[in-house]
């Protein structure tokens, strides 16, 4: 009769892996600190197995690691990954052989970040409305992540009926954009006879957010500008308040988010409550308390009361949360 390895104090290499940047860990066993972080451009390096090597040469363990789990803004369909955002292409076992790893996991960011949402401590979490003093943790019903980025991320967990989690993969970040009031038929109007679909990632998203920008300048003087400002340059000018239309391209982008994941919160039944993700929300502070987030967010009719109840998130995590999740998958692949 064959047994599964025990590979819980087996030390473990994590990795984040963007387009632009790629973070690394070590994990001593399953139950171990996440440490030794860095992160290196991925420029730097010819490929994904050049830079784990020279990670892997920055640390002065005798150690080597025995596991290893890489979450890549990429989707995983098979053996061979070729990066979208980056010229790295690898096969997931030819890698797992060059490290000498007895294991190596590959999954999708988003994934990771769904996966790290029930371990996340309460000091990276901002909540915004809902039920007080809620943890994810204690949750028995669904929990949905939404994150907005470069593009729209959406994703959640439900109880796998076993005390753990089951994460989706799936593409909602594609789903019809709705619009609620004239001033959003508008703007929808606009972008529909530009792309055609208009999905709730051409208006929740740093592009997306330049769209509504490009969308206001066309309805306001009948042409869409030329170069379209930066998600960043759009998000200051609203800040700061010099650019009025800057100030209602973020107000529409947060009653959209709004809406979305109050219709993110509907699908799944996630009553244990909604995480919103991503590079751009941290970076706006206190505006999102300040817009029409949470009003959008509970704007669902008959169910608006059920929605009321419904904590938020905000993920601030100091730490890459992918590689928290990264972690959680080698758990669950050397369980039992």
């Amino acid at each position: 009769m064959s047994h599964q390895p025990d590979f819980s104090s087996a030390l473990r290499l994590l990795a984040d892996v963007g387009g632009t940047n790629a973070r690394f860990a070590l994990q001593a066993g399953s139950h171990g600190e996440i440490a030794h972080i860095q992160t290196l451009p991925c420029a730097d390096h010819a490929t994904l197995g050049d830079a784990i090597h020279h990670y892997l040469s920055l640390q002065t363990r005798d150690q080597r690691p025995v596991l290893g789990s890489i979450a890549i803004a990429n989707p995983i369909q098979g053996d061979r990954v070729q990066m979208t955002n980056h010229h790295w292409s690898f096969s997931i076992s030819e890698l797992r052989e060059s490290l000498g790893l007895q294991r190596l996991e590959l999954l999708n960011d988003f994934t990771a970040l769904a996966l790290a949402l029930p371990h996340l401590p309460a000091a990276d979490l901002r909540q915004i409305g809902g039920r007080p003093g809620v943890s994810a943790q204690a949750s028995k019903t669904a929990l949905g992540l939404i994150g907005p980025g470069t593009g729209l991320g959406v994703s959640g967990l439900v109880p796998d009926g076993r005390g753990g989690w089951y994460p989706l993969q799936g593409e909602g970040g594609h789903v019809t954009l709705a619009a609620t009031n004239a001033a959003e038929h508008a703007v929808l109007a606009l972008l529909q006879a530009r792309y055609g679909h208009v999905s709730a990632e051409r208006a929740v998203s740093g592009q997306g957010l330049g769209n509504l920008y490009g969308a206001l300048i066309q309805r306001d003087t009948g042409l869409w500008p030329v170069q379209l400002p930066t998600a960043a340059e759009i998000s200051l000018g609203a800040i700061n308040g010099g650019d009025p239309r800057a100030h209602e391209a973020l107000d529409l982008f947060f009653a959209f988010l709004g809406n979305v994941a109050g219709n993110l919160a509907l699908t799944l039944g996630a009553w244990g409550g909604i995480f919103l993700g991503g590079g751009i929300l941290p970076r706006l502070g206190s505006r999102l308390e300040q817009s029409q987030f949470r009003e959008r967010f509970e704007a669902k009719g008959r169910f608006e009361n059920h929605l009321k109840q419904v904590p938020v998130w905000v993920i601030e995590a100091r730490q890459s949360p992918a590689l928290l999740g990264a972690a959680r998958k080698l758990d669950m692949a050397t369980e039992g």
